[in-house]
This record gives structure tokens, C-alpha cells and sequence, in this order.
């Protein structure tokens, strides 16, 4: 997983990284999903964001703006997309986050499966409404 800048080579290599550091099924899922990812938008680029104390960071694919992050925690890996509430999810994959404004959630427990092709749907989706997010702003700023 190579991007085309220096930020985004440290970035894939702290997501590497990341996934190594897991060592189980949680790591293996956050390795499957980077894939699907990368599948459903090859130019999709990797930053690793919100690095504090607390926090070692967390991984985030971008393309025109946030698609989604991917968070581990002890029982699920969480894939939390920043449109998620403007995109059509007809697979139900959202099952986390349902009730904020903007973003939703997919969190994905230890042997569960999700529908890959659904998956990569709702990432295209997620690239779609950036670039719409981002001719809406322009669209204004010439009117």
C-alpha cells in the first residue's frame, strides 16, 4: 500500500505497523478492510491522524476528504465513515453510530464477516459524495 507523498508512505507504514502490533483477529480484520478499501478506490490515500498520549493514532483513508477510519478496540474494529449518514446503505452494514447527524459506523466482532462487495460500494459511495461535497463549495463561492 504505496501513496504518492512522503506523508502518506509514513502513514501506510504506521498502519502496517499497526496491524503487526494487534497480532490477532483484529489486526487480520483491519488488514482485509485496508484491502477492500484500496480495491473500491485505488487512489484512495492513507493518513494516520490523532496522535496524543492517550492515543498512538488512527488510522484514515482519504480521497477529496475523510472516506472513513479504522479504529480497534479489545471487542470490535470500528470503520467509521464521516458521511455515513448521507450514504444509501442498502446492505445494512451500519450497525454502530447510528444516531449521529453526519458520521455512521460499521464495527466488525471477532469471525464476522461482512459483504465485500457492499463494502466497497459504500467506500465509492463515500469518495462520490466528497467530490459532490467539495463542486457544492465551489458551486457557492462563485454565486
Amino acid at each position: 500500500m504505496t501513496t504518492s507523498n512522503p506523508d502518506g508512505d509514513a502513514a501506510s507504514a504506521s498502519i502496517t505497523a499497526r496491524i503487526g502490533e494487534l497480532g490477532d483477529w483484529r489486526g487480520e480484520t483491519l488488514a482485509r478492510m485496508r484491502t477492500l478499501i484500496h480495491e473500491a478506490d485505488p487512489d484512495v490515500q492513507e493518513e494516520w491522524k490523532w496522535v496524543k498520549a492517550s492515543n498512538p493514532g488512527t488510522p484514515v483513508w482519504s480521497h477529496d476528504g475523510g472516506v472513513c477510519t479504522g479504529e480497534t478496540y479489545a471487542q470490535v474494529v470500528k470503520l467509521t465513515f464521516f458521511r455515513g449518514a448521507s450514504l444509501d446503505d442498502p446492505a445494512h452494514l451500519f450497525n454502530a453510530s447510528l444516531g449521529g447527524g453526519t458520521r455512521r459506523a460499521i464495527d466488525l466482532r471477532e469471525g464476522e464477516l461482512i459483504d465485500e462487495d457492499a463494502f466497497r460500494a459504500l467506500v465509492r459511495a463515500a469518495v462520490v459524495a466528497n467530490a459532490e461535497a467539495i463542486a457544492e463549495r465551489a458551486a457557492k463561492k462563485r454565486s
